[in-house]
């Protein structure tokens, strides 16, 4: 998990003198544990629904406790998903600006991609959505919106490569779009298959050598 996620620590209260109390979170500090945890708990390689009770018990807080920082369960998947959503398109601008290439920017992008599900297991199962199934309907629609984005960017760093030169120059607009696709459901198979193994199946494995066939013309 990135920095913005990372367990909020809590002073040891068991050896301390009497009158002493638990140091209070810092504003703001519970909530992003309260992501974190609920991050943690997604990455049960069973796929079990996280309830609220599970993960206020796991705090070690009541679930009214819970309530006081996030109106509802569907307002903590919103934070995973705007947390999700800021880090992917942060690192995508990044790529953007450091690679010339299209191709080399369409490469980084999807490498970030599978990496990113990789280091966080819990963020794969909201990404591809099965987390979210019984859970309020707009967050399928919040994380399809991400996913879209996603591959449009996809299809720019093409469309850049299309511009270039070389073989990519004879390539059509409507061939572009489709190749976006493509690499997007490469993308997503990867991630079904380490969720679907229970998280032992990297994303990353031989992903050079599947790169350089599904971005070779």
């Amino acid at each position: 998990m990135r920095d913005s996620l990372e367990p909020v620590a809590e002073v040891d209260s068991s050896n301390a003198d009497a009158g002493k109390t638990r140091k209070r979170p810092r504003p703001g500090e519970r909530r992003l544990q309260i992501l974190q945890v609920l991050a943690e708990m997604l990455q049960n390689p069973k796929g079990e629904r996280v309830t609220t009770a599970a993960l206020a018990a796991k705090i070690q807080v009541s679930e009214a406790a819970l309530y006081r920082h996030f109106a509802s369960k569907a307002q903590m998947f919103e934070g995973l998903i705007s947390f999700i959503e800021q880090t992917v398109f942060g690192l995508i601008n990044q790529i953007n600006q450091k690679e010339e290439s299209g191709l080399a920017q369409a490469r980084s992008i999807l490498q970030m991609l599978l990496f990113f599900a990789e280091k966080n297991p819990g963020m794969t199962r909201v990404l591809l959505g099965d987390a979210l199934l019984q859970e309020d309907d707009r967050l399928q629609e919040r994380i399809s919106q991400v996913l879209d984005r996603v591959e449009a960017s996809l299809k720019q760093a093409l469309r850049i490569a299309q511009s270039q030169g070389g073989s990519w120059a004879q390539i059509n607009q409507d061939e572009v779009s489709i190749r976006a696709a493509l690499l997007m459901s490469f993308v997503l198979g990867r991630w079904h298959r380490f969720a679907r193994s229970g998280f032992k199946r990297l994303p990353t494995e031989a992903s050079d050598i599947s790169l350089r066939i599904l971005l070779s013309e």
